[in-house]
């Protein structure tokens, strides 16, 4: 795991996303750096248009890769509030910069108190590396 970045201001799901706050009441989502390394070269990314509803647990889109097709889960229930444009050009972006160009969907909750009360439920750095050395 000493390889894999794993930045300690995020919040992680065990599904390996990453989550960042980026308002009062939304946040930015991705794959984990271990995720993208798992599935290989990135070739396609199909994500939820702005405005669409997600529900938390529930496939939001696919990241598909040399070697298979997975699942990105919500994290949160929430809005689409803005979706990473350039991965429909560049999705290996999602390999090269999984914590930065290689964001997948900004999302928005009710209030400050859902998003409060779901994030404390969510891994911190430490408690996700936990769940990826087997």
């Amino acid at each position: 795991m000493s390889e894999i970045e794993l930045p300690t201001d995020l919040f992680y799901t065990p599904e390996h996303e990453w989550v960042q706050r980026v308002g009062p009441s939304s946040v930015r989502v991705g794959i984990t750096d271990y995720a993208q390394a798992q599935l290989g070269d990135v070739v396609f990314v199909q994500l939820p248009s702005v405005g669409d509803d997600v529900v938390a647990g529930s496939s939001m889109g696919e990241v598909e890769s040399t070697k298979s097709v997975s699942d990105v889960f919500a994290p949160l229930t929430a809005k689409v509030i803005a979706v990473n444009e350039d991965l429909e050009a560049d999705p290996e972006k999602v390999n090269s910069g999984p914590y930065t160009d290689g964001w997948l969907v900004e999302l928005e909750v009710s209030s400050v108190e859902d998003l409060d009360a779901a994030v404390s439920e969510m891994l911190d750095a430490g408690g996700y590396a936990a769940t990826t050395t087997e």
